[in-house]
Parts: C-alpha cells; structure tokens; sequence
C-alpha cells in the first residue's frame, strides 16, 4: 500500500507531450542568402505568430518519421539533409503547460534540414502563411523556436568545417565558385579566400574533375567537378579541413 509520500511522489510526475520542430535551412546562391523556412500559426497560443515547422508525435511514430512527416507536409524536395539536433524541454516553454490542472509538460525534439533552394517547393495546402526568411531578418517567433533556429545555425556552421553537407545540397557537377559562394553565404565572407580555399580543397582529393566546362554567368568557362565519397572517406577525420 503507497504512503503519503509515495502518494505525493507520483502526483509530482510531469506527464510528458513529445513534439519534434524542424528547422530548414536552404542557401540561395543567386542572392548570397542564408534562408530558413518558417510557418505561421494558425491557432493558440501563439496565433499568428512565425514559427517553425512542427508536430507532435502521433502513437507508434518514430521521431524521425515524425520530423520527416511534417518536412513532407511543407516542403517537395528531392535532395536534403536531415539530423537530428537537439532536445529542449525547459520548463514553461510552452504556455499550455499551466493550463492544465496537472503537471503537463511539452517537450520539442528538434531537427535541421538543409535543402536545395532551386528545387525546394513550398506546399500550402491549408497553410495561410508559409514562407522563407532569411536567416538575419526572423521575426520573433513563437515558443523557443528562436532558441532552437540559433542553434541549427551553429550546428549547420560546425557540419560544414568537417562534413562534406554542402555536397548533398550542390548540383551533381559544380565549379569550385558555386561551392565557395555556398560556404561564404553560411559561414561569412571572412572564412577564407578564394585561393586558399580551392588550394586546400583540391589537395584534399575528394573532389574529382569531370574534364567539362561551364558557361554560367560572367567571365570565362569554369571546370566541373564531382564529390568523391569513397576519397572522402580517406580524409574525413581531419579537424576542420575546409577552413
């Protein structure tokens, strides 16, 4: 038979609601913009507040198929990238946790995403506001959900130093200049020169020239190259290889 303080233990247990929030990050490399994809609210609390794209997990869901689910519901695109980022669960981040007569609380399982831009399309079915923002102009959102783009953004920075990410957001072939212009956007145009940058790279091994050329934009044709995942695999422990 439970005591008083067995009694007063369990009544002091938080009942748990487990939601995943996705942050989605694309790079638009005709404007330089670091871009995230951010949805509005349609029902308290928070109405008509910015926010990212999330859900609460349904019964039998994986996290991961639930943070799939929602992506599926906002965005088509065939190329991405998809981790898991980080849980937050602080007490009162979500205002119906003190509507509830009991110990309710809310906790967000977050994931980010990187995509590419050019075939990213936006799906507004029964969404009256969806939309990209880049990353310096986010109005404040709902939630903690600002908290969560902060961090996405930093993990997206540390990925990028020692991962080859950028790669399954690139065309298939690319020239060196998209790929710096792509670095540059996210991790600032102070992260290296141009010269070093395609010095280092080339050293490394893992990107492969296809014997193409290309035309796009201004001044002369520029080679085009393949990502080599088998030679980036011989190298993929080195700290920070593209700084």
């Amino acid at each position: 038979m439970a005591g008083r303080d067995d009694r007063k233990s369990l009544n002091n247990q938080a009942d748990f609601k487990v939601g995943v929030d996705n942050v989605i990050f694309s790079v638009d490399t005709q404007q330089n913009r670091l871009l995230v994809l951010l949805v509005m609210r349609q029902k308290e609390p928070y109405l008509d507040y910015w926010s990212l794209p999330g859900t609460l997990v349904r019964q039998g869901e994986s996290l991961e198929s639930a943070a799939y689910r929602i992506l599926a519901e906002k965005i088509r695109v065939k190329n991405l990238y998809l981790e898991q980022l980080y849980t937050f669960g602080g007490p009162g981040r979500d205002p119906r946790e003190s509507a509830y007569s009991y110990n309710c609380r809310y906790l967000s399982v977050s994931y980010f995403a990187l995509v590419r831009f050019e075939e990213a399309e936006l799906i507004a079915d029964g969404v009256t506001g969806i939309a990209w923002y880049p990353l310096e102009q986010v109005p404040k959102l709902a939630f903690d959900h600002q908290q969560i783009v902060e961090y996405g953004y930093n993990r997206l920075r540390n990925k990028l130093e020692y991962s080859p990410v950028a790669f399954d957001v690139l065309p298939e072939e690319f020239t060196l200049g998209e790929l710096y212009q792509l670095y540059t956007t996210i991790l600032g145009d102070n992260f290296s020169d141009y010269s070093n940058f395609r010095a280092r790279l080339l050293k490394l091994g893992f990107l492969s020239d296809t014997g193409l050329k290309t035309s796009r934009g201004a001044g002369r044709p520029a080679s085009l190259y393949r990502f080599d995942s088998e030679a980036f695999a011989l190298v993929k422990d080195k700290p920070l290889i593209f700084i």
